[in-house]
């Protein structure tokens, strides 16, 4: 799933592509709004709420749109292929005479007003990349259901917006907690660095093309995605189980040795 650093390097690249350009075309694939028409208006903006997506248009319009676990949006030069995927996976496109942006496998597609968009993002915690950025609501956010283990509560986007499955990860590998940790739990000088750690990670990778968390040539990452090798500290093998956010369950890595406390395997 693309995460907020994801997430922001896709508003950037949709924004420098449109922002300021008049719409030449558009059409939206999706039933409720197969009759709107962008064209002839400009793009005011795009701009990155947690992950979610918010295309501002002239005349007080915003589209909004979700990737969830495999949308994306490409942006193409003319005569360039389209290589987003089969045509019937295409739920939006907006062209300019210069560029065409095009919506792939999108879960979310909404047109509202922009004095609406908080019906769309309103519920998000502080944007771990945006200007709304409060670290310490982020951390009362967190602490307010203090048995909600700690994995849970970082991938909740009410409490603060724009961490995923990876980043859930590499975090509590990082605060040497295990995920299944109930939250209240951890030691208060490791739950108050918590929100600084987040965004610091998110902001070293939102202008990277790769994402590393261990600042290493070698390996990008201290646990997501490698059981069963070798922690990169204690060489004691990664593992990983299902866990979710309350609603769906998704795979998590942990070093047992250097994250010690509740797991599935125990």
């Amino acid at each position: 799933m693309p995460e907020g650093d994801t997430v922001w390097q896709t508003a950037r690249r949709l924004h420098t592509a449109l922002a300021g350009h008049v719409l030449t075309h558009s059409d939206l694939r999706v039933p409720k709004y197969a009759t709107a028409d962008l064209t002839g208006r400009s793009v005011l903006d795009v701009t990155p709420r947690g992950k979610h997506l918010l295309t501002r248009i002239e005349g007080g319009l915003t589209l909004h749109s979700h990737l969830r676990m495999d949308g994306s949006w490409k942006v193409y030069a003319p005569g360039e292929r389209w290589s987003g995927g089969p045509g019937h996976q295409i739920r939006v496109i907006l062209g300019t005479a210069d560029r065409t942006a095009v919506g792939y496998r999108l879960p979310v597609l909404d047109l509202l007003r922009t004095t609406d968009e908080e019906r769309a993002v309103g519920h998000l915690g502080p944007d771990l990349l945006g200007p709304d950025w409060d670290p310490d609501k982020a951390l009362a956010n967190l602490l307010r259901d203090p048995a909600r283990p700690l994995g849970e509560a970082l991938l909740d986007q009410r409490n603060l917006a724009g961490i995923g499955n990876i980043y859930k990860s590499e975090l509590c590998f990082l605060l040497r907690a295990t995920p299944w940790l109930p939250i209240g739990d951890l030691p208060a000088e490791h739950a108050a660095h918590l929100p600084p750690l987040a965004k610091k990670l998110l902001e070293a990778n939102r202008d990277r093309p790769a994402r590393s968390t261990t600042g290493r040539r070698d390996q990008n990452l201290y646990v997501y995605g490698r059981a069963p090798r070798p922690c990169l500290r204690c060489r004691t093998s990664i593992r990983t189980a299902n866990q979710g956010d309350g609603s769906r369950e998704r795979p998590t890595y942990w070093c047992p040795t250097c994250q010690p406390g509740p797991s599935p395997h125990h």
